[in-house]
């Protein structure tokens, strides 16, 4: 592995950089579109983007908001923004009325770009709701900062600008007025901002800067041997840091090929790998475990791959055993963080051996610090005793969007990002998430991690997928329910008394779930997160329990 350096570039000069380096290497692919860009090609669109952007009034540190999936105007606007210091504001894909009208509001967005439909939802019907004056090219008072709205879809639209006709006005790029503006950006700059899940209260504007993605990104792709000749298949979204820093960055910095998937579905995964000869893959655990259930029953020619990532939430240790074996990632690793960090702070190596990357999430990134504290105390934990995980270094954000205090509770006087998670440091250096603290159960005194039990019961055969959450209890505080997806074939065979019955003698009574539900499938964020306040308030609803109080 070569020597880690940082980047103390902007992302438009590094991707200038790049291009002169890989300059006929792909950098981006759509197979089934048709589309071949190399990264000096890449460089030139979007230098006439971003003078186009200009023209329109776009200017640095403008808010510029994109709602739509892996399109590859995403990955264009992504770097056009870069180029002139805009600050691009990801917007979940899954948002609806409320949820979008939070955002423009709270991020103080000036322009908003979006497709007109994805799955179910239509977009411009969402946005014409809470915005109906739009229609007639009207100011909102409900807006009043948000000057224009560009779709990318090629439909004329009343009060909405074409993509189309926004790159013509880049036509007669002015280089000496792109490369001033260029000149003027530093990389400390805020340059993304990326609103956190919001499972509790209001989703919070993550503010990252170039430094901060650029180097994680860097740093990751060196973790994992990355080069110049591997073809990442993407199909997580770009909205969520593991689409835009683990995979369209971590691409950009070793000059790698990206091969994004506009929307997950196992089978386009598998045939864009095979198609491509892709030797990366990343995804969420979901996703994994739906493309091992494809290549069951199909065969997908899947022996380019070596490597990817697997994070989000956490791993299952059979999953990770079975991608590393059936679908041939043998250098797989885990990369475990947050938005606030980048995301990344701790990943797995190519080279650890089975048990460590199957059974922890790894050591610390290049140039990030880590500690594990007592929760109450704040004192540093011995190896092995589980505590909150502190994060420390270049890949801290700026702080939440307009939320001070919230950024002061997030990072403390010392800089150190406090994650939320309960994690702990074996002898050895190597780091085990074992649970959210929120998510911790506390039944009768004993402190049960759900990660724990998930792991015992992903060895179950039948089991697919599960999720432990805890629910109400009036003599135990909390009790422990467990969320079980059975493969197909065990589904109507497989009952709750033959869980307890394979539980019992290998893990302790107490963590036993008392109640088992058998589902479908689970609530889930749209980056593929499963939403476990959700479980627990359907647990509660259902079972026709009191909600847990001071938790």
């Amino acid at each position: 592995m070569k020597d880690f350096s940082f980047i103390e570039q902007t992302i438009g000069d590094y991707l200038k950089y790049i291009a002169k380096e890989y300059s006929d290497n792909e950098a981006v692919v759509y197979p089934f579109r048709n589309l071949r860009m190399t990264y000096r090609e890449l460089d030139e669109y979007t230098d006439k983007l971003a003078y186009a952007l200009l023209k329109l009034g776009v200017k640095k540190g403008d808010h510029v908001a994109i709602w739509a999936n892996n399109i590859p105007e995403w990955i264009y606007l992504l770097f056009a923004t870069a180029k002139i210091g805009a600050v691009l504001v990801t917007v979940n894909t899954l948002y609806r009325e409320r949820e979008l009208e939070y955002l423009l509001k709270q991020s103080d967005s000036k322009f908003l770009f979006l497709v007109e439909k994805y799955k179910t939802l239509n977009y411009v019907e969402t946005l014409y709701n809470i915005y109906p004056e739009l229609k007639e090219s009207k100011k909102s008072d409900k807006f009043p900062l948000l000057e224009k709205v560009i779709i990318f879809d090629e439909r004329q639209f009343d009060g909405i600008m074409k993509f189309s006709d926004l790159v013509k006005m880049g036509d007669d790029i002015d280089y000496k007025k792109l490369n001033e503006v260029m000149n003027s950006l530093h990389f400390d700059d805020v340059i993304n901002m990326q609103y956190t899940s919001g499972t509790t209260g209001f989703p919070k504007g993550v503010m990252l800067t170039h430094y901060n993605i650029l180097n994680n990104a860097y740093a990751i792709g060196h973790v994992m041997n990355f080069t110049d000749k591997d073809r990442l298949c993407i199909p997580v979204p770009f909205f969520h840091c593991f689409g835009l820093v683990l995979s369209i960055l971590v691409c950009l910095t070793h000059g790698a090929t990206m091969v994004p998937v506009e929307n997950f579905n196992p089978i386009e995964v598998l045939k864009t790998v095979e198609k491509e000869r892709c030797t990366a893959l990343h995804g969420v655990p979901t996703m994994f475990i739906s493309e091992l259930q494809v290549l069951e029953h199909e065969k997908f020619d899947i022996s380019s791959l070596r490597t990817g990532i697997m994070a989000g939430s956490p791993c299952p240790v059979e999953v990770m055993r079975k991608v590393m074996e059936v679908m041939n990632m043998s250098e797989i690793t885990i990369v475990y963080g947050q938005t606030e960090a980048s995301p990344g702070i701790t990943q797995t190596r190519v080279d650890d051996d089975i048990e460590k990357r199957v059974a922890t999430v790894g050591k610390e990134l290049p140039g990030v610090e880590v500690k594990i504290v007592d929760p109450t105390t704040g004192k540093e934990c011995p190896p092995n005793v589980a505590g909150e995980l502190c994060a420390r270094g270049y890949n801290v954000m700026k702080g939440y969007y307009k939320m001070e205090e919230a950024t002061k509770k997030a990072i403390d006087e010392d800089g150190w990002l406090h994650t939320g998670d309960l994690a702990l440091k074996t002898e050895d250096g190597y780091y085990v998430i074992t649970g959210r603290i929120k998510d911790m159960i506390i039944r009768g005194g004993e402190n049960i991690y759900p990660k724990e039990i998930e792991d015992f019961l992903y060895t179950y055969d039948a089991i697919e997928d599960v999720q432990i959450v805890g629910v109400p209890d009036k003599k135990y505080g909390e009790e422990v329910m467990a969320f079980i997806k059975l493969k197909p074939k065990y589904r109507g065979k497989v009952t709750p008394d033959d869980i307890r019955a394979f539980c019992k003698g290998k893990i302790a009574d107490y963590k036993i779930p008392k109640y088992i539900e058998f589902v479908d499938e689970y609530p889930m964020t749209a980056s593929g997160k499963i939403q476990k306040y959700k479980l627990r308030e359907m647990a509660i609803d259902k079972l026709n329990l009191e909600p847990v109080l001071n938790k």
